[in-house]
């Protein structure tokens, strides 16, 4: 699976604590095998969120994205519930 990043999921990842950091990337190895693993929690968003989804990085971490045609996802953001404001 292909990944895109958008500046602002650049600009929010390099604002995280090394030991979220790490725990993203393992996250993420897990997300490209599997996208829907339970151990990511993937769901869907709704309200102004709608048509985005996201997945725990931890219990207070998530990457917000979307799906894009030919099998391609754009995280959009990472961080707490504040990325869903």
């Amino acid at each position: 699976m292909e990944i895109q990043v958008s500046e602002r999921f650049k600009k929010s990842y390099r604002k995280l604590p090394k030991g979220v950091k790490d725990r993203a990337k393992e996250k993420e190895a897990i997300f490209r095998t599997n996208p829907f693993a339970t151990s990511l929690k993937t769901h869907k968003l709704s309200g102004k969120e709608a048509g985005s989804w996201a997945f725990w990085v931890n219990d207070s971490y998530r990457i917000k994205f979307i799906f894009l045609p030919s099998k391609e996802v754009l995280f959009l953001d990472i961080g707490t519930h504040r990325i869903y404001k």
